[in-house]
């Protein structure tokens, strides 16, 4: 399935139902919020805390998208998707970003072979860690930018390809990044057309200090038994269906266009701290992203329909790595995360939705 809706349609989207009533909608509808239950009960056996990052994460899966998670080393970036893997029963490959890492070590390459039996030779693809459901692109930011694009297809068309044929990748299929925003020295950041292709960049930070506490407690005990695989890759596909299925009015997908115009300097609808502090703003992207994002956040609240709340509290992991700051704001220390706040209040809701 394709992760992206097509643009144009974010309006659209509000018309082809009033209601999520389908008996057979409601009752997938209950097991979703059933399953997502689940799996935050088994990832909380490992992952101490962090309960947002783990919503958003598993958002990013019910939406088909893909997510770049971002935190200093040391905050179980990597231990988060690796149990969320095992939690899935669903193929998980993890590819560690090197700076020598080849576009053919990720995706793949033909090999010459001999068949035993007629002894012709001939040309076999050898499918790389690329051809899995959870691909964890770790420190994704330390290889170039050649090796970094063979993602793109990947994660926008789901299939990848090799000397002019094209492969498909399994369904679902989820590329899940890490990166480490403090080391500079020997990274290559990521292009703009990359980063936007990420649904959501999902911020880490350190725990409270009652949570660390607990971190250090259970980590450095006896380890406890392996999480139990809670749910599917066709549950997983039938969850994703289910999310667009989901009706949202006019008012509240149109509220998530002009947040993401809104971002765009130079642009009518932006305030005047956009254009003070902004270089370059959001894509179509980030309101399709709000409102699939709002869809599957409604249902995992057992509700079925968007609310203005839905769309709002996406906004800012679907923003910060859409809005691009200028020299100003960063002499300012003034972050992407700020001004997505300050425009939340800035831009009103109809009375009608309150």
């Amino acid at each position: 399935m394709d992760a992206n809706p097509e643009y144009g349609k974010v309006l659209s989207i509000s018309r082809e139902n009033e209601v999520l009533e389908a008996a057979d909608d409601l009752a997938l509808a209950d097991r979703l919020k059933e399953a997502v239950t689940e799996v935050q009960t088994e990832l909380s056996r490992t992952i101490i805390g962090q309960s947002e990052v783990i919503e958003q994460v598993l958002l990013t899966l019910l939406a088909g998208g893909n997510s770049l998670v971002v935190g200093v080393p040391g905050l179980a970036k990597t231990l988060l998707i690796h149990t969320l893997a095992e939690v899935l029963d669903l193929q998980f490959h993890r590819i560690q970003f090197t700076p020598d890492l080849m576009p053919s070590d990720i995706t793949g390459t033909d090999i010459i072979q001999e068949d035993s039996d007629t002894g012709r030779r001939e040309l076999v693809f050898v499918p790389g860690p690329l051809f899995a459901n959870i691909v964890l692109a770790d420190e994704i930011n330390r290889t170039p930018p050649k090796t970094q694009s063979a993602l793109l297809e990947a994660m926008q068309e789901h299939q990848v390809t090799i000397q002019g044929r094209t492969y498909g990748l399994p369904a679902p299929f989820f590329v899940l990044a890490t990166q480490n925003p403090i080391e500079l020295e020997g990274t290559y950041p990521l292009p703009e057309a990359q980063l936007d292709r990420f649904m959501f960049q999902v911020n880490i930070d350190h725990p409270p200090e009652a949570e660390e506490l607990t971190v250090v407690q259970a980590t450095t005990a006896m380890p406890g038994e392996p999480p139990k695989r809670v749910l599917g890759g066709p549950e997983i596909i039938a969850f994703q269906q289910l999310v667009r299925k989901v009706p949202i009015s006019e008012q509240v997908a149109l509220h998530a266009v002009r947040v993401a115009r809104a971002t765009r300097p130079g642009s009518d609808e932006a305030p005047d701290f956009i254009d003070e502090y902004v270089a370059f703003g959001a894509s179509v992207r980030a309101a399709q992203y709000m409102v699939l994002g709002g869809k599957a956040r409604a249902l995992v609240r057992g509700r079925y329909h968007v609310s203005f709340e839905d769309v709002r509290a996406m906004a800012t992991p679907v923003l910060r790595h859409r809005v691009l700051t200028n020299f100003h704001a960063e002499s300012e220390k003034v972050t992407s995360d700020q001004l997505v706040e300050r425009l939340l209040g800035d831009i009103p809701l109809p009375r009608s939705g309150m």
